[in-house]
């Protein structure tokens, strides 16, 4: 049997259908699909969000999956959020670390607070969250943190300096607990998706568009679904020889 049929085989899935799956930032884009996709493999699945309380009621609905608000930048909000999630659904397994903010600038024109705001969020939730759930793998022997990182993370970005830091530090950040983790049973690895059609890229103008195409091998945009599958092999059971990774989902670009 392929490692890709052992993923999708019913023994996976009953496996993990016990699994708590905690994804930050999961009501719209890439984690509306990973949340999707976990809760199609049999997890438990709940997630988190800043603000769109209509996006939040939207995929409740559709998906019975709970909706936490809160702000990951802040450690008091954090942890006040996982203590109801594990008083309401046990212990978590798998942390999908996705939720993040963009403010664009040249470094010249940017706002120390738009640095700082980036950082906090983009950086900063990943450690507050693993920060709060690390622990509690470790004494369970068993856990799961995919951290979900971006190509710019790893060969940079015009008038991105915030942005990029948070992202590179989110590969070092990635390897190095992915050390601390792996004699308890516990993975660390990171996914860095390339472009991928999500609402953030509607706006982008049609000349622009033409030209991030061209760099890109296969031809094309990537879609949700590809990133979400990718989650969805590391947070797997049989994936615990895999850790300290990053896996670049690119199409190609930059053939990292």
């Amino acid at each position: 049997m392929s490692p890709d049929a052992e993923y999708s085989s019913n023994t996976t899935v009953e496996k993990d259908m016990m699994r708590l799956a905690f994804v930050t930032g999961g009501t719209r884009g890439i984690g509306e699909g990973i949340c999707e996709h976990l809760l199609e493999h049999g997890y438990k699945v709940v997630t988190s969000y800043l603000s769109n309380d209509a996006r939040a009621e939207q995929l409740n609905r559709r998906t019975g999956i709970e909706c936490f608000k809160f702000d990951i930048s802040d450690y008091a909000a954090c942890a006040e959020a996982v203590e109801k999630i594990k008083a309401k659904y046990g212990e978590i397994s798998v942390l999908v670390n996705n939720a993040g903010i963009v403010r664009d600038n040249t470094m010249r024109n940017l706002p120390v607070e738009d640095w700082q705001a980036v950082i906090n969020t983009n950086l900063g939730g990943v450690f507050n969250l693993c920060r709060l759930i690390f622990p509690d793998m470790v004494k369970n022997n068993y856990g799961r943190i995919i951290n979900i990182s971006s190509l710019v993370g790893q060969c940079g970005g015009y008038g991105q300096t915030n942005y990029v830091a948070a992202k590179a530090g989110i590969l070092g950040l990635t390897k190095a607990l992915a050390i601390e983790g792996a004699r308890f049973g516990v993975t660390v690895n990171s996914i860095a998706p390339g472009y991928v059609e999500t609402d953030m890229l509607k706006d982008i103008p049609e000349r622009v568009m033409e030209k991030i195409l061209r760099k890109i091998p296969v031809g094309r945009l990537g879609q949700v679904a590809e990133i979400a599958r990718g989650v969805g092999f590391l947070a797997a059971e049989e994936s615990g020889f895999i850790t300290g990774s990053t896996i670049s989902i690119n199409g190609g670009q930059d053939m990292h």
